[in-house]
């Protein structure tokens, strides 16, 4: 996968998170997450999403936070 094809999470659809393997059902979390707190300046901030804590970590790759 290239950097190309990665997934932002700031500007990604909850149905474009399920799509991503490790984040399935958790679109919506993520998505509300960011609605309420704010952009993700870090991947690790999924973490502190409810339910993925520890799960997401086979994502990262296919994941980006966009360039600010």
């Amino acid at each position: 996968m290239t950097r190309q094809d990665t997934l932002d999470v700031n500007t990604a659809t909850a149905d474009q998170l399920d799509a991503v393997p490790g984040l399935r059902g958790h679109g919506f979390e993520i998505v509300r997450y960011r609605e309420e707190r704010g952009r993700f300046t870090d991947l690790r901030q999924l973490d502190e999403v409810p339910g993925l804590s520890g799960k997401c970590d086979d994502s990262r790759a296919s994941l980006t936070v966009g360039n600010g």
